[in-house]
């Protein structure tokens, strides 16, 4: 039925752009081109049989929008499906042939919207008009719509000029039309000095929001799930699915999340370099996205919620269900005001009323004036006749009087205390309203206060808590103070332990370098008497040579190396030898053992100089 309602009033205005002479009759021509149109946009199968016997040429003349709605119902808007066709085509088909006739912009280029934002414009429009005909917006709606479009401008829209564009309306028409509408918007002083472009970005944005039902869209960062990685993207989010794209010209759809009463939106913590983070969870899968800033998040969750809200409740619109409120609300309004003209007139009657008990009131104190005056005319003329009955009736004449003047005392005082009374009600009427509203102030004095101590113990809670982090804090920082100052006395310690480790190691280091030096001087003095004693040795041996070979007379001088004594030259040269090793053996050996050599040597040397013989078993032991 919504779809329908929707598709007739763009119908509506088709068909009244097609009565040029506004008698409210269509010749059978257009209706059967626009019926052909609106097989077309509406993706509905022709059916060109019952288009030619319906609107087929005879003398019935034009057909009014009574006439067509059979034919429309029957053979359109009963096969239209809705998600079939594209809803923004059919609309544009419908402005065409309206605006071509009624839309006429300003000549000379002064128009504050384009043609395409005065198409959405009039979409806009038949979306919040009224479901009578002719179409009007009522004033609330237009001021609805007027803010919505101020809003996304970031602009103000004051009373006066409210005011000024609702003045528009002709006395008795309920609203706005949606031509005098557009003249409102194109002639708005608010909308002067604004660029066209930022106006179109405007109204584009809130027929997104009302007309494609697109409750929140912007850049969000997703994580994929097969790569796990992070990627920006353009999200549309409508009450039947969150879908993204490569960016906001939405030409290349990456993919959707369908919504359903089973899914949720929760917060999440940050995580992986990202901030602001929250997770759409559906049946098979979670989505995880992170917002700019943490306005962002919390207006993004909010937005799904609604849209899961609006699925658990069976709605497809936002925007429907909050015409639908408005519209209950302003039918409240007008039934509380057509109750208080009710009262109102009843208690004008009640006044009436009351006034007209008073007129008889008066009358009847007429009345009695005068019947008085009879009465005193009567007692006149009856004490003219009857003069001696008055003498003697005089005396209960006198006392008659004097009753009725005590009764008339008492009914003045009477009414005076009547009157005081009325003044007491009065003013204890109004000492009640006070009292009312005195009580209604402590009540929500008493509320205030409630608000105010639960507030200040909460902010009690959490002055205690970050006292006892603090506390704890402090405690920590001197644990790791005192901790600090063990580890740099155990660490000055183990400082001065190594000083005196090191001084006694430059001690011994310098002790172990004088001993090296007296080592070297002993070795190089025994190295002076090996080689005194080497020098020894090889005097003695040739001394030792020419006794072992005596010179008889006569005899010639035989060579040293030859002769009897050859036998001896290889064992001085295996001394020799030995006398090297030995040398190298003292060089390589301790002061002590060198000095001990040495001797040993010098001994040997001064004891092998008395006798040859003694000399060879000396080498021999070598």
């Amino acid at each position: 039925m919504e779809l329908r309602a929707e598709l007739l009033k763009s119908i509506w205005y088709a068909f009244t752009a097609l009565d040029v002479e506004k008698s409210g009759k269509v010749s059978k021509s257009q209706l059967k081109v626009l019926s052909h149109n609106l097989y077309t946009v509406l993706r509905i199968p022709h059916d060109p049989v019952a288009l030619e016997e319906h609107f087929r040429d005879d003398d019935d003349g034009p057909v009014s929008s009574q006439g067509y709605m059979p034919y429309l119902n029957k053979y359109i808007l009963d096969k239209v499906e809705e998600g079939a066709f594209v809803k923004e085509t059919f609309d544009e088909l419908c402005w065409t042939l309206t605006a071509k006739k009624n839309y006429k912009p300003d000549r000379n280029g002064n128009s504050v919207v384009s043609h395409q934002d005065a198409f959405k414009l009039w979409c806009l429009f038949n979306f919040l008009s009224e479901d009578k005909y002719p179409l009007v917006m009522v004033p609330d709606e237009v001021e609805y719509l007027l803010k919505k479009i101020c809003t996304a401008m970031n602009v103000e829209l004051g009373s006066c000029e409210l005011d000024d564009c609702v003045s528009r309306e002709a006395p008795g028409q309920g609203g706005l039309t949606v031509w005098q509408f557009l003249d409102v918007v194109n002639s708005a002083r608010f909308l002067r000095g604004i660029e066209q472009e930022a106006i179109s970005m405007a109204v584009e944005e809130v027929y997104q929001e009302i007309i494609e039902d697109v409750l929140k869209q912007g850049y969000l960062w997703k994580k994929g799930q097969l790569r796990r990685t992070w990627s920006e993207r353009w999200f549309t989010l409508k009450p039947s699915a969150l879908s993204y794209y490569m960016s906001e010209e939405r030409k290349e759809k990456k993919g959707s999340i369908p919504l359903d009463k089973h899914c949720c939106v929760e917060v999440l913590p940050d995580r992986d370099g990202k901030r602001c983070m929250f997770c759409v969870k559906t049946p098979s899968r979670t989505y995880e996205m992170s917002a700019s800033d943490t306005r962002q998040r919390q207006e993004w969750t909010l937005a799904i919620q609604t849209a899961i809200r609006l699925q658990a409740e069976g709605k497809k619109s936002l925007h429907k269900d909050l015409k639908q409120k408005r519209r209950e609300q302003r039918e409240q309004r007008e039934q509380r005001k057509a109750a208080k003209e009710e009262e109102t007139q009843r208690l004008k009657q009640l006044q009436e009323e009351k006034e007209r008990k008073l007129q008889e009131l008066e009358l009847l104190k007429e009345a009695q004036r005068q019947a008085e005056l009879l009465l005193q005319e009567e007692e006149e003329r009856r004490r003219q006749q009857h003069e001696h009955m008055q003498r003697t009736l005089e005396l209960q004449l006198r006392e008659a009087e004097q009753a009725r003047a005590s009764m008339q005392a008492e009914m003045v005082l009477k009414e005076a205390e009547a009157e005081r009374q009325r003044k007491r009600i009065v003013e204890l009427e109004e000492m009640q309203g006070r009292l009312q509203e005195a009580l209604q102030q402590e009540v929500k004095a008493r509320q205030d206060e409630e608000a105010v101590r639960y507030a200040q113990a909460r902010l009690l809670a959490e002055e205690e808590e970050k006292l006892k982090q603090l506390m704890k804090l402090k405690e920590e920082q001197e644990e790791y103070i005192i901790k600090t100052q063990m580890e740099k006395q155990v660490l000055k310690q183990e400082m001065e332990n190594k000083n005196k480790c090191l001084e006694e190691a430059q001690k011994q280091l310098e002790e172990v370098r004088v001993n090296r030096q007296r080592v070297d001087q002993d070795v190089m003095a025994a190295q002076r008497k090996l080689r005194q004693a080497s020098t020894n040795v090889k005097h003695w041996n040739v001394q030792m040579n020419r006794l072992m070979h005596p010179i008889e007379p006569g005899d010639k001088r035989v060579n040293v190396s030859g002769g009897a004594f050859a036998g001896y030259q290889p064992l001085l040269a295996w001394r020799d030898s030995s006398l090297r090793l030995k040398q190298k053996a003292e060089e390589k050996g301790s002061g002590g053992g060198t000095r001990d050599e040495g001797r040993q040597s010098g001994s040997q040397g001064s004891s092998a100089a008395p006798s040859p013989a003694a000399a060879a078993p000396a080498e021999r032991t070598h």
